[in-house]
């Protein structure tokens, strides 16, 4: 009798989309990979089977699914149509914060699940809809490892000063430090790095992963050593809907002068700021990019300084520079942004290819200049099931010896 073709899921519930692979066991080759975009919105579902057939999935105006957790419900399900005949051995999660105790990926349990809603006040736009994806995936694959791959792994053991605020040390200790995000990216920004340009991938790199969540990582011999990320996904760079840095004094004077509530200013600068609150138009890049609005040029504009603003300092943390790697659905896909922001980086020994950034190329930079500039797609995906495969392995060796 045939066994039936095996086959592991990840989920990548992020802020307003979900993503999802399927892969084979051992070979990771690659079955089915898509996306749930624009949650609340104009949802639409698109993804793509390993032969290439390209799948969508469109409601009825009113019938797409308005919150995360039925969305969920319904990728699930579909999901198990399209892998008719194939066995879920393994459901692979990204969850974006793990705190002080996980730095590595964890087989989840109840005890681990808790600890996890624990850390949803840090993270209030991903983590909630993380442990959404992993309880939906519990009540419809009950029976098979539920394993979590935490965004924060990637940037723990930094150097004391690199990871602490200039608060009472008691405050550290309980856990009030710099934890660092997007670390799944940069990882895999790492790894590809080190397989095709391992000459760079030992000195000192920027990696600048940029979309509607925003934040840049400095790495020394492929380790991150510094991140514009901080305690919160707050942090660093303006996004799509997030502030970016802010002085508190700011904080202060919304709550005690303004008589705003905690939630209120929650609400503020997750949901209201960044290129959406400065623009007043949209959260998206490409809107303002199309945009005559001077208040979209402006939005545009300050992202572009504070990118430019990050890299300096990023630089001087890391003592010198060797690469820049745009990823992430702005720095992959925005010409614009790598041109603006390069342009303007001679001081760095950055000299810009114009024709090579116009096509999207890998290389950004000609071979005069003393920095290497890339453009590399980020595959969350890929380290999900890297690491998967990598417990699992490691549980079935312990099984064995025992």
């Amino acid at each position: 009798m045939n066994m039936p073709l095996q086959g592991l899921l990840t989920l990548n519930a992020g802020s307003s989309s979900i993503k999802f692979s399927v892969f084979v066991p051992e070979t990771l080759e690659q079955l089915l990979v898509g996306e749930l975009d624009a949650i609340g919105k104009q949802t639409v579902l698109k993804a793509k089977k390993s032969n290439e057939v390209p799948l969508r999935h469109d409601w009825p105006q009113g019938e797409a699914p308005q919150t995360h957790g039925l969305a969920l419900a319904f990728l699930i399900d579909w999901i198990q149509e399209q892998l008719d005949g194939i066995q879920v051995v393994a459901v692979g999660h990204r969850v974006v914060h793990g705190g002080q105790q996980y730095d590595q990926p964890v087989l989840v349990n109840e005890e681990v699940l808790q600890r996890l809603v624990e850390l949803e006040p840090l993270a209030p736009l991903h983590q909630p809809h993380n442990v959404a994806g992993i309880r939906a995936a519990l009540s419809v694959f009950p029976d098979v490892p539920q394993i979590a791959c935490f965004d924060t792994a990637f940037h723990c053991h930094q150097p004391f000063v690199k990871d602490c605020f200039a608060l009472p040390r008691a405050l550290y200790d309980e856990g009030v430090r710099r934890y660092g995000f997007h670390g799944l990216s940069y990882e895999y920004i790492a790894g590809r790095l080190a397989q095709d340009f391992p000459l760079h991938a030992s000195g000192r790199v920027i990696i600048a992963h940029l979309g509607n969540g925003a934040s840049m990582c400095g790495m020394v011999n492929g380790h991150s050593v510094t991140s514009t990320m901080g305690f919160s996904a707050l942090d660093g760079l303006p996004m799509g809907t997030r502030c970016g840095q802010l002085d508190p004094g700011v904080l202060l004077y919304l709550l005690q002068d303004r008589g705003m509530t905690a939630q209120e200013i929650s609400d503020l600068l997750y949901k209201e700021s960044g290129l959406k609150g400065i623009s007043g138009i949209s959260n998206d890049m490409r809107t303002l990019q199309a945009s005559d609005d001077p208040a979209a040029k402006d939005a545009i504009d300050y992202f572009i300084y504070r990118l430019k603003r990050e890299i300096g300092a990023l630089t001087a943390a890391l003592e010198g520079l060797d690469c820049i790697v745009f990823t992430g659905g702005i720095g992959e896909n925005s010409e614009m942004i790598r041109r603006r922001a390069l342009r303007d980086l001679g001081w760095l020994g950055v000299e810009l290819d114009e024709r090579a950034n116009a096509d999207g190329a890998t290389i950004l930079s000609t071979p005069r200049s003393r920095v290497l500039c890339l453009r590399l797609p980020t595959n969350e995906e890929q380290m999900i099931v890297q690491h998967m495969q990598s417990l699992l392995d490691a549980q079935a060796a312990l099984m064995t010896e025992s």
